[in-house]
């Protein structure tokens, strides 16, 4: 069997094949996490990540691989979540840029196409890491090409990149010493190889033991607990556009013979019919997803240019009353509520725990997204934010250091003036806003935003999901650990033991506030034992407790 041309039906169902494997090895994905920690999620990340892409080839199959290719590139862009994610994105970025005017392509198109999407991903990364999925990629590319120089059968050449992906993966151990240390392999990497079995395998028209060939929904793959936003302390009153409307258009040649389709003009147009407006279009069809009043106002005006599909409007307001428990429903209000203005600044923040989502909101937080550790927002999760601050420039506080590269991304796709301060804790997200001045100008609040990253510590009690050994620690599943300014430095079987080891490490003379947050299942007793040697120990450092309720991290330490 011999395949020496590609089109986007074919390429299409690569793309699905690749998806659904990858899902199946989401866990194995995550496991290869070097930390023993309890939130390894690059196989997470990865696999929304690629199923968001691959919900959007589904519904833009077509012969045209270039036009395909946008729509996956699309996908993954706003489906983009954590590192891994966003890499993922521009591996695909750079490869469907590569082939977008091409309604077929040859072997020696499809090798280029690897090649220029590693280029595009490496220049994604401010520092690239060997030993990565960027390494892997790279590899793979390779060795596609070369193949390609023999050969212009597509299949030869995906074995090439598929076998080569792999020789890398192997690899990885030997370029990123803490890979060997703990004796796996790089999580990216991994997740890459899964890619590239689905396209050999579809390409080969084998189905992998694990490919039901159909993809999960996005309500699966996500748990909704992590999911609900933040957003739902605020009163039911005060939701000002009611329906969150959601809905695709299939352009009609004759429709837009009579209405020429301009995005700017339709984002402009709907943009009067409600907020949060993202637009999100090609030659073949937009996506709208809009809060509206008037949801049916927004579907006419969107019937205008062709065919409605994949239609979803729901009830914010009814929603927000059963998640608050309240009982009555503001549409039968004789009060309407006045649009909120556009202000100046937005702050948007990442957080999980709804104490710490309050402790950000009382500071000056605009908007929280519900998300950090075994969740990351996407980008399109990021960008709905900006949108539903309402501000001319939008401060953004990631607070993990798997955030800033989705919030990064979500600057290309916002049409505000925005702001990513690279916060990598909660810690430093709080000392953040607490620099940012209202009456500054924006280049003098990112400027002092960034510089308050520097001058406070964190520290974090969690436990270990499995034995390893790393950073000179024998570590056993269930131990406590205790991490300063990310690295793992003390272990204990016992929580409270672990805590005060971590304490002790990381309070010096310096030392003048120590912020303690704590977390699900802490007791008021074990606060207070926590308070009382601080009290002993380090009299002179003044004490200030929340309770955050995060998940998986016992306490978060905040130390200036």
């Amino acid at each position: 069997m011999s395949i020496t041309a590609l089109d986007g039906k074919r390429f299409a169902e690569m793309v699905i094949h690749a998806a659904n494997h990858l899902a199946a090895n989401a866990k194995m994905v995550d496991a290869l996490n070097v930390f023993p920690v309890p939130d390894g999620d690059t196989g997470t990340n990865m696999n929304l990540s690629l199923t968001s892409g691959a919900r959007e080839v589904k519904n833009n199959v077509q012969e045209h691989i270039g036009k395909v290719g946008v729509a996956l590139s699309k996908g993954l862009l706003m489906g983009a979540r954590g590192n891994s994610g966003v890499i993922l994105s521009q591996l695909f970025r750079g490869f469907a840029k590569s082939i977008e005017n091409k309604a077929v392509i040859s072997g020696s198109d499809f090798a280029q196409a690897f090649e220029a999407g590693v280029e595009t991903a490496y220049k994604a990364v401010m520092k690239p890491v060997e030993g990565t999925i960027l390494t892997v990629a790279k590899d793979a590319a390779k060795k596609g090409v070369q193949a390609s120089e023999k050969s212009d059968d597509i299949i030869v050449i995906m074995e090439a990149v598929l076998k080569e992906a792999k020789a890398s993966l192997k690899r990885t151990p030997d370029l990123l010493p803490v890979l060997k240390e703990v004796g796996v392999v790089d999580s990216g990497g991994q997740g890459l190889v899964c890619v590239y079995e689905g396209f050999l395998a579809e390409l080969k028209g084998e189905k992998l033991s694990d490919n039901a060939n159909v993809l999960p929904s996005m309500d699966e793959l996500v748990n909704a607990e992590h999911h609900k936003s933040v957003q739902s302390h605020m009163n039911t009153e005060d939701i000002v556009y009611g329906y969150c409307t959601e809905f695709m258009v299939k352009f009609e040649d004759a429709k837009i013979a009579k209405n020429p389709f301009k995005e700017e003009v339709f984002r402009n147009d709907l943009s009067k019919l409600g907020d949060s407006l993202l637009v999100i279009a090609d030659d073949e069809l937009v996506k709208v997803h809009i809060h509206s009043e008037q949801p049916g106002n927004v579907l006419n005006y969107g019937q205008r240019y062709g065919s409605l599909i994949n239609m979803k409007i729901e009830n914010m307001r009814q929603q927000h009353s059963q998640i608050v428990g309240g009982t009555k429903n503001t549409l039968e209000s004789d009060h309407p509520v006045a649009p909120k203005e556009q202000q100046e600044y937005g702050i948007v923040t990442v957080s999980m725990g709804a104490g710490i989502a309050d402790l950000f909101k009382s500071i000056g937080a605009h908007a929280v997204i519900e998300g950090g550790q075994t969740m990351n927002p996407s980008t399109e999760d990021i960008v709905k934010a900006i949108k539903e601050v309402n501000a001319r420039k939008v401060f953004i506080l990631p607070n993990n250091k798997n955030i800033i590269m989705a919030a990064e991304q979500a600057v290309q796709v916002a049409e505000e003036e925005i702001y990513v301060i690279p916060s990598k804790t909660v810690p430093q997200g709080l000392s953040a806003l607490l620099a940012f001045n209202p009456n500054a100008d924006a280049k003098t609040n990112e400027a002092a935003m960034k510089e308050s990253l520097k001058h406070v510590k964190t520290g974090q009690i969690t436990f270990a999901v499995r034995d390893t050994q790393i950073d000179g620690l024998d570590i056993e599943k269930d131990d406590f650990m205790g991490i300063a300014e990310g690295k793992i430095v003390v272990k204990n079987k016992d929580k409270m033991t672990a805590a005060e080891d971590l304490l002790a490490q990381m309070l010096d003379d310096d030392s003048e506030i120590l912020t303690i947050i704590y977390g699900e299942g802490v007791t008021e007793s074990e606060v207070n034992q926590l308070k009382e040697f601080i009290g002993k120990n380090y009299a002179d450092v003044e004490i200030e407790i929340h309770n955050g309720q995060q998940p998986l991290y016992s306490f978060i330490f905040s130390i200036e």
